[in-house]
């Protein structure tokens, strides 16, 4: 559990943040400029806060009613950057060892092998940091900040300085050390793929402020999230489990809440849990079941609000079995639609995209 309630004047700039978090990875989103880094220095013990409150799983970090302010050294708070910032002169072993030794014994939850293990550092122990390539620092960076068993885990954009193949990489490392060590992150970032990939909860900032917070699926499903971040394509989280293969064709079934999407074969077992994201632009709307269609998703559900855009645009939230369906389409189709709150739909799905969750989960 992680709350934050903080106030913080720096020259002309105005963090004012006020949010909780109670799961495993919390997304601060949004452009930059917008005071994410500033936040997880705070959090960090990096920058005091003029006034307020940081709690982590129950112990105050900071309180300033009450005079309290966790030194940094004590605040047992792991730190991954942008870029490694590994000791050059030291071995990976070296600085693996380096956040082991940063705690007590006594608190130590994280243990060296398994860190080595989940994050494949095995081979590379006996190396030192310039002959590491970028992938490899940021995951022996993870590891020497997991090995100070913190309470809490911050990583700044650590994918900004890597190319597509190695953000994969770590992103893959990443799922598999919150869902084997269960550490609660916060994760900066201003890419939409990587909080749909990894994110639970979402804190959406602006201007040195927090203007929306909540569950991953709920916060990513507004459409109104475009005019904050500017680079937000609307659309639809949805978890889910895999349910069914079809090998003839490639295709996988997979159930939410008593319904069923097919979608392009995935490597994943029966049961395993999945993330999809259904973008706004891929979701048409029909007030009556089609047939004889290409589309192999069409769903039942009603407009819960209809939202417009400058444009010609509007953006239909219909409700599909509690899943908030966003749809895309033009403003001349709402009104030949007469679609408004409560209206029953039909929305035809044309695209479905696998996110995050669904790796790992082979054989």
């Amino acid at each position: 559990m992680l709350r934050v309630n903080i106030h913080k004047k720096l020259d002309k700039f105005e963090l004012v943040a006020d949010f909780s978090s109670d799961s495993g990875i919390t997304a601060l989103f949004g452009r930059s400029g917008a005071g994410k880094t500033t936040l997880i220095n705070v959090v960090a013990g990096l920058v005091r806060p003029d006034r307020g409150t940081i709690e982590v799983n129950g112990e105050w970090l900071f309180d300033s009613t009450r005079n309290i302010d966790v030194p940094v050294a004590r605040r047992r708070v792991g730190y991954v950057f942008q870029e490694g910032r590994l000791f050059p002169h030291l071995t990976v072993r070296g600085n693996l060892e380096y956040g082991y030794e940063l705690v007590c014994p006594g608190e130590r939850y994280v243990r060296f092998a398994q860190v080595v293990d989940l994050l494949s550092l095995g081979h590379l122990l006996e190396r030192r940091p310039a002959r590491l390539s970028g992938g490899e620092k940021q995951r022996v960076a993870i590891g020497r900040a997991l090995l100070a068993s913190p309470r809490v885990l911050l990583m700044d954009e650590p994918l900004a300085s890597l190319d597509g193949p190695r953000k994969e990489e770590i992103l893959q490392y990443i799922e598999r050390l919150h869902l084997e060590i269960k550490v609660p992150i916060v994760y900066v970032t201003h890419s939409v793929e990587e909080i749909v990939r990894l994110a639970e909860t979402v804190v959406l900032m602006a201007g040195g402020s927090v203007i929306m917070a909540g569950k991953a699926g709920e916060v990513m499903g507004r459409p109104e999230l475009r005019i904050p971040t500017g680079v937000f394509e609307g659309g639809t989280l949805i978890d889910a489990k895999v349910a069914a293969h079809d090998m003839d064709y490639d295709l996988t079934i997979v159930d939410f809440a008593g319904e069923r999407l097919i979608v392009s074969g995935v490597i994943a077992r029966i049961g395993a849990d999945i993330r999809v994201r259904i973008r706004a632009r891929d979701v048409a709307l029909a007030l009556s079941r089609p047939t004889d269609v290409s589309v192999l998703n069409v769903l039942a559900g009603h407009v819960v609000d209809v939202a417009y855009e400058l444009d010609s645009t509007a953006y239909v939230r219909v409700d599909v079995a509690g899943a908030m369906l966003l749809a895309r389409i033009t403003r001349f189709s709402v009104e030949r639609l007469s679609l408004e709150p409560g209206r029953e739909v039909f929305a035809l799905i044309k695209a479905v995209t696998l996110d995050g969750h669904s790796a790992g989960f082979d054989g």
